[in-house]
């Protein structure tokens, strides 16, 4: 059976994005929490590309809706065997789902009484019948369609491609994924460390009893951050990876997924777009680039879509930052929001355009110094 005649690749996949959604929809109305996808979040983009990847072990017919089943017309060549490319992705993306899901638990998401705090800032900034609707619309629906668009580069692996033997590219790209994770992963320990630090030092300072201690052992390793009193005043974090990106760990998330969707097209066959855009591209032909890219951008939409996702929702958090911290205006001017590029190019700026008084400032307010010190 197919749903809504989307294609046979696609058919269980939607079936559970709009079972999901629904489940997410219903919880939020009942329990007034809209966060329910992003306890999903953690699990959803592994299930899609386990699909994907694990197609030889499923049945060809559907028994009923929801059911998990591989479509004959897929293909026999990527129904009998496995694709090596696509398990070597659900392994990293199956680390990946760990890594979240343990920072999700520590942060206390998994709590069904848990919501983020920006759907906290819009419910008071929209009207009730306008929220409900961006709940149905966005955080239930569009959000999921997006998590079923992150299994898709398995799809490519599994379904589109020969089912090749690894090559070299194949785990010099895995041995960069690594590298991203365990980047994203210090960077959310750093975090975490800062408001346990700045948690327990503000109570102090107030005079709460019953509020454990800061104790960096308790902390992993490269989160163990000489953090100040200047630190917990300001509110938020500056140092560590925090010092060359305002959001190191959405920086290393988009690259992950980038990366995902890069993958398979990295294998050199006939349905893979990037062997055609470097020829194009090389013999510096327009009309043969704009036949080839067109096309190809189907390739690149998950990674697209999650950037897009990652940009607003970035500032937006940066706007509620912005609200609650005088000093945040001082940390974008220095720091930049993803790359360490863009932060060299705005310390250029600080430090050789505006002058050494209006530099000393701005030192002063993101680092509490004069001048930051090298960590």
């Amino acid at each position: 059976m197919t749903l809504f005649n989307v294609p046979d690749y696609l058919d269980w996949p939607a079936q559970f994005c709009l079972l999901i959604t629904g489940i997410t929809w219903i919880a939020s109305i009942v329990t007034s929490n809209v966060s329910q996808v992003d306890r999903f979040w953690t699990f959803l983009p592994t299930i899609y590309t386990a699909y994907y990847a694990l197609l030889p072990l499923l049945p060809n017919s559907q028994p009923f809706l929801f059911v998990p089943y591989a479509p004959k017309s897929l293909g026999w060549s990527s129904l009998k065997d496995f694709s090596p490319r696509a398990l070597l992705m659900l392994t990293l993306i199956t680390i990946w789902m760990f890594r979240l899901s343990y920072n999700t638990y520590r942060r206390g998401l998994f709590n069904l009484q848990d919501e983020d705090y920006r759907w906290a800032v819009l419910r008071k900034q929209l009207p009730p019948w306008l929220f409900q609707v961006t709940n149905l619309t966005f955080i239930s629906g569009i959000q999921n369609v997006l998590l079923l668009l992150l299994g898709l580069p398995t799809y490519v692996a599994s379904v589109l491609q020969p089912h090749t033997s690894l090559t070299t590219v194949d785990y010099q790209l895995t041995l960069i994924a690594f590298a991203i994770l365990i980047c994203e992963f210090t960077a959310d320990n750093q975090q975490f460390a800062f408001h346990a630090y700045k948690h327990a030092y503000l109570a102090k300072e107030k005079g709460e009893k019953g509020v454990k201690p800061y104790n960096p052992k308790e902390q992993w390793p490269g989160a163990r951050l000489a953090w100040t009193p200047n630190d917990a005043k300001r509110g938020f974090i500056t140092r560590g990876l925090w010092r060359y990106s305002r959001h190191p760990n959405f920086a290393c998330e988009q690259s992950f997924w980038w990366l995902m969707t890069i993958f398979p097209l990295m294998e050199p066959s006939a349905n893979s777009p990037l062997p055609k855009l470097l020829e194009a591209l090389e013999n510096q032909d327009a009309g043969q680039l704009r036949a080839v890219l067109l096309p190809s951008l189907w390739f690149f939409m998950p990674a697209l879509a999650l950037s897009t996702l990652f940009f607003s929702s970035t500032l937006y958090t940066e706007q509620i930052t912005s609200s609650k911290y005088t000093a945040y205006s001082f940390y974008q001017r220095r720091v930049g929001m993803f790359t360490p590029l863009d932060t060299l190019v705005r310390a250029l700026k600080v430090n050789l355009l505006d002058g050494k008084r209006e530099a000393k400032l701005v030192y002063q307010k993101v680092w509490g110094a004069s001048q930051p010190k090298i960590e």
